[in-house]
């Protein structure tokens, strides 16, 4: 997907290629399962093909993460893609209703922006995420909701997408359906239409010649994807994702709850006693990975120290 991104032989192509990707990014949620609380320096260092991948939590309280990635064209070596993401999960603010006209659910806000750079053509795409709704009435369930708007200031493209649930009962239209449109940000002029469902396939029509072209297909970018393996245990940081959790997710596999619950308490507790050290020596903890700042206007950003992301120890087999 983010191939496509380059591949685009125009703007508008890119732009397209761009809405494309950022609709593949979301994953259908599963009522009733939590994530697990990263903890402050986590890492995620992991490759598929050419492309390598770096995730770092660089803020505790916000749950701010900060991602570096870079795709390689092989034959030149060179960088042709980086992407910094911000992604506020952990400081969601939710918005009780009770009603009965949508039932008993919580709306959970996932502030931040999504900033990707295409470096070849100094294009910068902005985007927000969509907002995750939770329904515990009359089926529990969790679906994606809300508008999303996507701009590029160098091409002067902006894209409109809504998000749309079920209905209180299930009976008005379908869930999981996207609607919206590619434009022109100084004229408003529509250029594509977009419809179709997220987690199955997405079309845009061309408002010239009614042309419709697929820009995302879910059985292709979500089914397939192959669980990341560890190539090299010797290269493991140990911020890494894999070992921080790895006793409680072995003990999860063998459904062993007590354990679980007792290695999660412990990699926790750990935490806690690493953060009240800090404070007791008045000391601010640094990310590894990132420079951290913060502006008025855009509030925490950071930028990568590395200008290329190395191979990673973990490795997502094709």
């Amino acid at each position: 997907m983010l191939s496509k991104c380059i591949d685009g032989k125009s703007p508008l192509e890119r732009f397209a290629a761009v809405v494309g990707w950022s609709i593949s990014t979301n994953r259908p949620a599963i009522f009733g399962v939590a994530p697990f609380n990263p903890i402050l320096g986590e890492t995620h260092h992991v490759s598929r093909g050419s492309l390598n991948v770096m995730l770092e939590q660089v803020i505790q309280l916000s749950s701010i993460k900060q991602l570096h990635c870079d795709i390689e064209n092989v034959e030149n070596s060179v960088l042709i893609l980086k992407i910094n993401h911000k992604c506020y999960n952990g400081t969601l603010a939710s918005i009780f209703l009770s009603h009965i006209c949508i039932g008993t659910s919580v709306e959970a806000v996932v502030y931040g922006k999504r900033k990707l750079k295409l470096s070849r053509y100094n294009e910068n795409y902005v985007m927000n995420a969509p907002k995750l709704l939770i329904r515990f009435f009359p089926v529990p369930s969790a679906d994606w909701v809300g508008n999303v708007t996507i701009r590029c200031k160098e091409t002067g493209l902006e894209a409109e997408l809504c998000y749309k649930g079920p209905s209180l009962l299930g009976f008005r239209g379908n869930n999981k359906s996207i609607k919206g449109k590619i434009f022109e940000s100084s004229t408003s002029k529509t250029l594509f239409e977009i419809s179709g469902h997220w987690d199955r396939t997405v079309l845009i029509k061309d408002v010239t010649d009614g042309k419709t072209t697929i820009i995302h297909d879910a059985k292709k970018t979500i089914t397939k994807l192959n669980a990341p393996l560890v190539k090299d245990p010797k290269g493991l940081c140990s911020n890494e994702s894999a070992v921080v959790w790895g006793e409680v997710s072995e003990a999860i596999l063998r459904k062993d709850w007590e354990k679980a619950r007792g290695a999660k308490n412990a990699v926790e507790e750990k935490e806690r006693k690493l953060r009240r050290e800090r404070e007791g020596k008045g000391e601010t903890w640094i990310p590894n990975h990132f420079t951290l700042f913060y502006t008025k206007e855009e509030g925490w950003d950071c930028t990568p120290k590395q200008t290329l992301v190395p191979p990673a120890p973990i490795v997502a087999p094709f």
